[in-house]
């Protein structure tokens, strides 16, 4: 498995959905401006490598589990015991 950071806009909509956040809380607890988080999101553009893995961080920290390809396609859940919960 690669060590680049991957997280689809998908998920990002998916994990922010599980947490009941808006793109605003989602930019104040990973540093990304809201207007990047909306080109994400809407599949407009691709973050840089950098930007991929604060949002990535955030979400994880509030307890969003990122699940990779295994024939059924990627997704998210939350961790048990997770802050969000």
């Amino acid at each position: 498995m690669s060590d680049k950071i991957t997280i689809l806009a998908g998920q990002s909509r998916a994990a922010r959905a599980l947490l009941n956040w808006s793109r605003s809380d989602l930019a104040s607890r990973c540093g990304v401006s809201m207007a990047a988080l909306a080109d994400f999101e809407a599949g407009k553009r691709t973050p840089y490598d950098r930007t991929l893995a604060d949002i990535r961080e955030a979400f994880e920290n509030a307890g969003v589990i990122f699940i990779e390809e295994n024939g059924e396609g990627p997704g998210v859940r939350l961790r048990k015991n997770s802050p969000a919960e």
